[in-house]
Formats: structure tokens, sequence, C-alpha cells
């Protein structure tokens, strides 16, 4: 049988680069969204709701996958919301799939909250993981919907019998207009307005982030993860982490992105300083700046997620992940991840998103 696959959330910035990853590969692919892209050559797109059972029948009533991809989930103000929204998001997709036997992998992917704790206790769970991160390490004493996702992927395939697999990212780094997770270009943006404004550009977050090693996540290189672990039998029924492959200090980094777009390298200077507050008013600054440009964006929310580079910037540890699970199983990819960071500006220069 050929593999078809339904990426849930093809619109976002890991759903739009597997999409682009299983097409080049032959996939016939179908992208369910509330409002799915029609700007990808081959993917077939498919408007549901997932809280909606009956949304859902209707619009997968012709669609029979062999694997499905769950990349997408829906902010709420509090994690019981979260839980609850994201948990029935995946038991409604799961439940209207279930009458065709269609269904041979389910791949979820969450992040590295798994570890570190959700959206409203980030870190604050006793004592800080040890890094790097690891798979084995057991779930936190939290509510946290990453957790209750996964038990639903995993009481389906029980009653299903079909085979899983999770898939837990850190940062990351790909071109998307409208997601709520977008480090990369919201780092863009606040270059490009340091750079119109003559502002330096400032590192807003901790010292422990800046001196200590991180990673991140290509887009690119966990659609190549899915695509390998739904098609290799060593994968079946594993978490993995999925990084670039490198480790770096930001502090390294840091003025190596201020010199892309010429500017100011400001580093940690003893306080933390929130892009959510630094960018706060610079609505107006921005569409002056799309304007004289002529970007095609010019609603900096609809770009920059600064709340969440806060997030991730901000932390009071220093984070990387350990990705010998899947090394060993015969996943060997790598990206430098300057070149990720290099490769996004470069691409949203050309798609005029910033100037």
């Amino acid at each position: 049988m050929q593999n078809t696959a339904l990426i849930v959330g093809a619109s976002g910035i890991i759903g739009s680069n597997l999409a682009k990853e299983l097409l080049a590969h032959g996939w016939p692919t179908y992208g369910l969204a509330r409002s799915p892209r029609t700007d990808i050559a081959g993917l077939h797109p498919v408007a549901a709701d997932l809280l909606s059972p009956d949304s859902l029948q209707a619009a997968l009533a012709d669609v029979a996958p062999t694997h499905v991809f769950i990349t997408s989930w829906m902010r709420q103000d509090t994690e019981a919301e979260n839980i609850r929204v994201n948990s029935l998001m995946v038991r409604n997709l799961l439940n209207a799939l279930a009458p065709k036997k269609s269904v041979q992998h389910v791949a979820l992917v969450t992040g590295l909250k798994h570890y570190l704790g959700p959206f409203e206790a980030y870190v604050s769970g006793g004592t800080p993981p040890p890094t790097p991160l690891r798979e084995e390490l057991p779930r936190l004493p939290l509510d946290n919907f990453y957790y209750a996702q996964e038990d639903e992927v995993y009481a389906a395939a029980a009653r299903d019998g079909f085979t899983w697999s999770i898939h837990r990212p850190h940062t990351i780094i790909g071109k998307a207009v409208g997601n709520l997770m977008n480090l990369g270009t919201t780092l863009a943006v606040y270059a490009s307005i340091c750079k119109e404004t003559g502002r330096p550009f400032r590192w807003p977050g901790s010292e422990a982030q800046w001196n200590g090693l991180s990673d991140v996540t290509d887009a690119r290189i966990i659609a190549k993860q899915l695509r390998w672990a739904a098609t290799t039998e060593a994968a079946q029924n594993q978490a993995f982490n999925i990084v670039n492959g490198d480790v770096f200090r930001w502090s390294w980094l840091w003025p190596r992105l201020a010199a892309w777009f010429g500017v100011e390298a400001v580093g940690y200077d003893g306080t933390i300083h929130p892009l959510e507050a630094e960018l706060s008013q610079d609505a107006a600054v921005w569409r002056e700046i799309a304007e004289r440009h002529q970007l095609a964006e010019p609603n900096l929310n609809r770009l920059a997620s600064p709340w969440h580079t806060d997030l991730d910037l901000g932390r009071p540890i220093e984070v990387m992940t350990d990705m010998t699970n899947s090394r060993k199983r015969g996943f060997l990819e790598y990206q430098s991840t300057e070149d990720s960071f290099s490769d996004l500006f470069e691409q949203l220069r050309a798609d005029r998103l910033i100037p």
C-alpha cells in the first residue's frame, strides 16, 4: 500500500516543512487546518475544526491516511484548558479516523516542556532536570497538556493497532506567518526594527541562557525525522528528541545574528530585557517599515511572538538535548544552527517579510 499522509497543522512551521519533505518523496499528502494552505504544490487542503467531530467526519470522508502527523496545538489561558482542548483535538481526530482502519502510524510533535514544565510553571517543578535532556526522564508531577496528548495517542494505538512516535524538538527555526512560537522570525523582526531605528540589538534573556550551552531544531530536520520514524521499524513506539546536532552559546551566536543585519550587538548586562516589553510599542513602527519597504506583512503580531521567545531566552538554566535514542536507531541527519538562522533570514528577505 502506498503511504498516504495526513498532516494536522500543515499551515505551521513544522507542518509546512513536513508537507514539502513528504511530497518530495512521493507521498500523497493532505494538510488539515482550520484555514489550510493552498500555496504548497501538491498538498491537498482539508479544512476542518478539530474540536468538532461532525466537522472532522465530513472533511475526512474521502481521506484514508496510512500515516498521521499531529504538529499543531491551540493555546489556552490556563494549563487546565490547554489539557482539555488539546487532548480533545487528538481524541476527536483519531476517533474520526478509527472506522477507516487505514492508519498504520501516528506521530505526535510536542517539545521540551515535557521536561521543563508547562507555561504556567516553567522549570518550577522542583530541581531542574539534568542536561542534556534525555527521553527516559520521568514525567514531572505537574499538569501538562503534552502528557495528555501522548495519552490520547497511546490509548488509540492500543485500540486501533497502529504504531506511534513522539517527537520533542527544542526551539523551532523556520518560516511561518501567524505562528505562536517563532523565535527565528521574532529575532529577525527585532533586528530589522533595530536597524531601521538605530537601536542596539540587545540580548533580552537570562545570564544562564547567554553563557550556557543550548541547541535548536531546524524545521527541515524535524521533517526528516518525522518521515524517518514513520517508515523505520526500529523507530516504532518510541519518543525522540530532535535538534540540529550541534550546540552553541548565545554569547557566541548573538553577535553573528547582529552582523547579518548590520546592527550593534549588546550582550547580557546583568538584567533581563523582555522582548515583549521591547516590542510592545513597535506595531506602528513596523507598519511604517513595511510600507516603506513594501513588505508583505505589515502586522507585527503576525510575525513576532515575543512572549514565547522570552520564555526560551529567559530560562534560568542552560538547556540542551540528547539525541542518542534516534542516533542508535539510524537517524543521522545534521544541520548547522548558524545556517538555520541565515537560511531563514534569507528566505524572509526573499519573501519580503523583512527589509
